[in-house]
């Protein structure tokens, strides 16, 4: 036998070893934490828009102003969390704890960087942000104040953001939901207090729902760093030697197209409500109530996109490919039918539902048939959501953007644009949601059967090798 014939054996005999020792996490282990978090988190929503419904349709736009526009601020900390899981998922399934640890610890640096960053222009000009949908005076004041005042948790957000995510890429779902649960109870406690004045508390209206959600995302992110400075997480503190320049590229490498896509994703986001705004404050109430429904089924692809980012990105530094491919196709299909199951029941009761958190008839009427219309979508959504975190937990952020591109920009947006042309009524704005994810669904499909994704990670490590 020759010796590079050995060499061969011997390194087809190591990667044999490799893949034997596989993450022994299942879908359901990962997903269905995540899902209870999220569905909690959902229900909170609901819950706050009962109570801040009370004041009226302009007060549900203002908050639903005030949410887009401070997510759509939030797109950096997004794609710092993007490369998180890939950098952790990647390290824990090659049984690398201490680099899963220093990556946490770069990651979580620089999203506090870039929340103090984004925390000043929120707070400077939150009346020319919230000016931009072009709604009625007083509603703008009141989505200003919340965006005000919830950007002043910038750090706290990010904390969450940041640990929540090394936690699940490291297999860890269960900690984000019971901190999770502490900070929904906590949110929804604040946010009936505050806004109307009970226990002694001032009555702050719209503003005190901003007020009740930083605070809670504060209490979390305390209760995060205590866990994490006391060792008492999965994954560990990082020195400062954790700061090297070649993690920093490597995640700064594989986060900004996540970063850029988030962006165009919020900035697509704005450009259809703005275009929803055009049809009278209750067609903006019934979008911003009608996602809050739905967010109940929206969450359960979350949850699988969680799942399948983190075994994705693990099989894959255990070295098994294959096994990589498995878990996202099973994620896509549990999310379908999971999506798809609690749509109908939604669909089922929508009058009831919309009728309980708003007592306007026209918002009701535009709320159900947003409820009809999504309800069409789902398992095209489902794809979207785990495909897409499936391809972000290889590495692979560029190809998510390219569909975020093209379905929110191109489809929905433009469809949007075209029907208002056209004279149509606001049932068919909604629809044009149909033809994005039409568009990413398909991009994604194939881009997953392609397997160019299962490189994406290895080229960047290359490219920042020392």
């Amino acid at each position: 036998m020759t010796s590079s014939t050995m060499q061969e054996s011997d390194s087809t005999k190591a990667q044999d070893a490799v893949v034997i020792d596989q993450p022994k996490l299942s879908i359901w282990e990962l997903a269905w934490p995540a899902i209870v978090s999220n569905l909690l988190f959902a229900v909170i929503g609901v819950v706050s828009i009962k109570i801040v419904g009370t004041l009226g349709a302009e007060a549900v736009a203002a908050v639903t102003t005030g949410h887009r526009i401070f997510f759509g601020l939030q797109a950096i900390l997004m794609a710092v969390s993007a490369g998180t899981t890939a950098l952790v998922a990647r390290a824990w399934g090659a049984k690398n704890y201490t680099e899963a640890a220093k990556a946490t610890t770069v990651s979580l640096v620089i999203g506090n960087f870039v929340a103090i960053i984004l925390m000043v222009p929120c707070i400077v000009f939150s009346r020319q942000i919230a000016g931009v949908f072009g709604l009625d005076e007083h509603t703008t004041a009141q989505a200003a104040s919340f965006i005000h005042y919830l950007s002043m948790f910038n750090i706290a957000f990010a904390i969450n953001m940041v640990l929540g995510t090394a936690l699940r890429s490291a297999g860890d779902t269960k900690t984000p939901l019971w901190i999770g649960v502490i900070t929904n109870v906590v949110n929804v406690f604040l946010v009936y207090v505050l806004v109307f004045g009970w226990y002694g508390f001032p009555e702050m209206g719209v503003t005190g729902a901003a007020v009740a959600n930083g605070v809670s995302f504060t209490i979390g992110a305390v209760i995060f760093l205590l866990l994490w400075f006391r060792r008492k997480l999965c994954v560990d503190v990082g020195g400062w030697d954790s700061l090297t320049r070649n993690r920093i590229s490597q995640l700064v490498h594989i986060g900004y197209p996540a970063g850029v896509e988030q962006f165009i994703f919020q900035a697509g986001f704005i450009a259809f409500l703005w275009i929803v705004a055009y049809y009278g404050t209750e067609a903006f109430a019934a979008y911003g109530i009608g996602v809050q429904i739905l967010s109940l089924s929206f969450v359960v692809g979350f949850g699988f996109s969680i799942a399948g980012a983190t075994l994705v990105g693990q099989h894959l530094g255990a070295g098994n490919p294959p096994g990589a491919v498995q878990q996202g196709w099973k994620a896509t299909r549990l999310a379908i039918a999971s999506m798809v199951a609690l749509s109908l029941i939604i669909v089922v009761f929508a009058e009831e539902i919309a009728s309980f958190l708003i007592q306007d008839e026209l918002v009701v009427e535009h709320t159900i048939t947003f409820i009809y219309i999504m309800a069409l979508a789902q398992p095209l959504m489902a794809i979207d959501f785990t495909l897409s975190g499936c391809l972000r937990g290889a590495g692979d952020t560029r190809f998510p953007l390219m569909t975020t591109m093209a379905g929110l920009i191109g489809a929905r947006v433009g469809l949007a644009a075209l029907f208002t042309y056209l004279g149509l009524s606001v049932d068919w704005i909604f629809g044009a949601l149909i033809g994005d994810y039409v568009v990413k669904s398909v991009m994604l499909v194939h881009r997953f059967r392609s397997g160019k994704w299962k490189q994406i990670f290895v080229e960047s490590e290359n490219k920042f090798s020392p």
